[in-house]
């Protein structure tokens, strides 16, 4: 069975990946999580695409192009996840797996981080792993698409 490709999408800041508090989010970039996410998925026959912005609706718009085409949304929405209603619902208008991706635990961070709006329509979430997460996140949807990975 073929498969659509898995989207992943990249909310505000994440562009500045590898730059932005290291001590917090590490130092690889988003091009080096991406391609850790692209070889765990092509281990398992599915192709990637990735949209980083800073800017709510073009995520909302690549959700609402993804539905009917793509198989699993990997999101890490970054400062997003904490009152971005219109990424929630644009999700919850999905039909596939979701898989919430965070590089620290915002569960151990500041209160305001404590509450995700993305959390209730996700599948499920990784958090907490660095740049790990982004494999986890992977073999999450092949796991969650019935395939398995090589790596």
């Amino acid at each position: 069975m073929t498969l659509g490709p898995v989207l992943l999408l990249s909310g505000p800041n994440l562009n500045l990946l590898g730059q932005r508090e290291p001590a917090i989010y590490g130092s690889a970039t988003l091009d080096d999580h991406v391609a850790t996410l692209r070889a765990v998925l092509a281990g398992g026959g599915v192709d990637l695409e990735h949209l980083q912005s800073n800017h709510e609706g073009d995520l909302i718009d690549a959700v609402h192009g993804a539905r009917g085409r793509v198989s699993a949304i990997v999101i890490n929405p970054g400062a997003f996840t904490h009152y971005a209603w219109g990424i929630h619902d644009a999700l919850a208008a999905f039909d596939g797996p979701i898989v919430e991706l965070h590089l620290s635990n915002p569960n151990a961070r500041e209160a305001w981080r404590h509450i995700s709006v993305v959390a209730p329509v996700a599948t499920g979430t990784v958090c907490g792993f660095g740049g790990a997460g982004y494999a986890l996140a992977g073999q999450a949807v092949l796991g969650l698409l019935g395939r398995s990975g090589s790596s």
